[in-house]
């Protein structure tokens, strides 16, 4: 049996049609005007999920971002303060072969122990600095001032370790164990550079040939060996400060990466689209004029 197709029928297609166009080129508007392809999960569920997951890794790269650059304020800070310490230890051992030099006479030594005393203060001073209102030679103890100036050598922080996240399961030390260079003086007798420090004005304030041995021996050697566990510090310092720099620029690299597959996943191809909407357009209006002449008023259309 043949199905008559009526002018109704002809009429609801030519419609339904014309409406599937028109909300197909409503879509490219939209898409265009906000420069986004995905405005709601159903335009793209794969898409969605994609860019639920791009979005959750970008937050995540400007955690680590935010934990390098603080890293890296933490260990420039820290070798600032290292940095004066040596010159400060430079001065000290210039004082020190001064001092035990048999032509200075007890005045004269009397005078660089008072210099001693002042650079050690200097080195406890270096000691206490901060870095955004923190304390960076405390350990953990951040709030905490790691000595006091003075005749107390005891250190008032903790040798705990402060680290940074800057990747996904990496975490990097950033603070030095500074008890482990300066110790806590002639109190601990640790042979650390406060002990030796105080040892050194002693010997030059005792006015002895023992204390002038001690001076060209013992004192020499010791403040020597602590210059040069500052230096392997330093280094180890220099180290985590070209880890933090090249964590950064690999961060920046997948950050970029990300965001542009973001853009490629949610973002409107803006020349595509304006191809595809002038296409549309002239076909939904070619198709409006069709349909104009194909559907025709009937006698009923006017009897209605």
């Amino acid at each position: 049996m043949t199905m008559r197709v009526t002018q109704g029928m002809t009429s609801r297609s030519i419609l339904q049609d014309l409406d599937n166009s028109r909300s197909r080129l409503g879509t490219i508007q939209r898409e265009i005007s906000s420069t986004k392809r995905i405005s709601k999960p159903s335009d793209d569920p794969f898409g969605t999920g994609r860019t639920l997951q791009l979005s959750s890794e970008l937050e995540g790269f400007k955690q680590y971002k935010s934990n390098v650059d603080d890293g890296t304020g933490w260990v420039t800070a820290t070798e600032a303060s290292l940095s004066h310490i040596t010159e400060t230890l430079q001065r000290a051992r210039e004082l020190l072969v001064q001092g035990g030099n048999d032509s200075n006479g007890q005045v004269a030594r009397e005078g660089i122990a008072a210099e001693i005393e002042a650079l050690t203060e200097a080195v406890k001073q270096e000691a206490n600095v901060t870095y955004d209102g923190r304390f960076i030679f405390a350990g953990t103890e951040t709030e905490t001032r790691p000595y006091e100036l003075g005749a107390n050598d005891e250190y008032a922080g903790n040798e705990g370790s402060i680290k940074r996240v800057i990747g996904t399961g990496v975490e990097l030390p950033i603070n030095v164990n500074i008890k482990e260079l300066l110790g806590e003086g002639n109190a601990a007798g640790d042979n650390k550079l406060l002990d030796v420090m105080r040892d050194i004005a002693t010997d030059l304030r005792g006015g002895t040939e023992e204390n002038a041995e001690n001076l060209r021996g013992t004192d020499l050697s010791r403040l020597s060996d602590n210059l040069d566990e500052l230096t392997r510090v330093r280094a180890v310092v220099g180290a985590t400060t070209n880890r933090l720099t090249t964590a950064g620029t690999r961060i920046e690299q997948l950050e970029e990466a990300s965001l542009q597959q973001l853009s490629q996943v949610r973002d409107t191809d803006m020349p595509q689209a304006i191809v595809e909407f002038s296409t549309q357009q002239t076909a939904y209006e070619t198709a409006l004029r069709a349909a104009a002449q194909i559907i025709q008023p009937s006698l009923m259309d006017f009897l209605s």
